[in-house]
């Protein structure tokens, strides 16, 4: 499992130059690349919608050794109802901080140097203002689940997690797949999880050869399948294959063969200027 990354999460948006403002000039990130679809993914990338759609990918460095954000956008859907699927990401950066308080991004201070801000569309994000502990900024996604066990099996003995961390009592977990990783928390909640409009994405990578061997795994354990392995094509760039998963509270998951995304992902030093030309013209 040595050979599996944590690689993005989607969010989608409704207002791209507010989140574009967000990502870059608060957080800090930067466009690692844009791209402009016709028609609805395959794969459900930019939701359950049919149309015209973009992607941009924003993150702290390369996709090769970085967790980023992707930022899907419908053309004509302006907003996303929330769910209670989406609990956080954590994100090591003094900058960030700084940023906010000079920009005046509303920050709450919820212990000493630790910092709950919101992206547009109220996608929560918590800054801690300190130096980055590893080389990518971004420390850990958070999603909530409704047992905490039963995720734990699936992510771990099925997806081969390594677990960092349990707290039976704060019924919460920290997962990964390598130490200099962006971690997954499990944070568990009463009730169930609603994933509602908003509803994201989180994205890994595996060797290619592994993608066949895990959509087996799963119809085996009778676990979903909400897209078998299929081919994506991005014009003008690589063509990668996916396997779409949803864990036990319906959360979404791709696993992407690492070759040749490896290749699609390469930064594009137009991608800023591509998404400027969008928003503003």
């Amino acid at each position: 499992m040595e050979t599996r990354r944590a690689l993005h999460f989607v969010f989608k948006v409704g207002n791209r130059f507010q989140t574009a403002r967000f990502f870059r000039d608060v957080l800090g990130m930067k466009v690692l690349r844009h791209e402009e679809f016709e028609e609805g993914c395959k794969a459900t990338c930019n939701g359950p919608y049919d149309g015209k759609w973009s992607k941009t990918m924003v993150g702290f460095g390369p996709e090769d050794d970085h967790f980023v954000a992707e930022l899907t956008y419908n053309y004509g859907i302006k907003d996303y109802k929330l769910g209670n699927d989406f609990k956080g990401i954590t994100v090591a950066s003094s900058q960030a901080v700084s940023n906010a308080r000079e920009l005046k991004w509303p920050l709450t201070e919820l212990a000493e140097g630790v910092f709950e801000t919101e992206a547009p569309g109220g996608y929560k994000f918590y800054l801690q203002n300190q130096s980055p502990p590893q080389s990518d900024p971004v420390l850990k996604v958070t999603l909530a689940v409704s047992d905490l066990q039963k995720s734990l099996n699936y992510w771990s003995n099925l997806l081969g997690m390594k677990i960092y961390e349990k707290n039976e009592e704060k019924q919460r977990a920290l997962l990964g797949y390598a130490d200099n990783q962006c971690k997954l928390e499990l944070q568990g909640i009463k009730g169930a999880v609603d994933h509602a409009a908003a509803f994201g994405r989180i994205a890994f990578s595996c060797p290619q050869k592994e993608l066949p061997d895990l959509e087996d795994l799963m119809k085996r354990e009778k676990q979903k399948i909400l897209t078998p392995l299929v081919s994506l094509d991005t014009p003008g760039k690589a063509t990668v294959q996916v396997v779409i998963l949803a864990d036990p509270d319906g959360h979404e998951i791709c696993f992407v063969g690492d070759e040749a995304f490896r290749e699609l992902s390469k930064m594009d030093p137009t991608g800023n200027q591509l998404l400027d030309d969008e928003i503003y013209f």
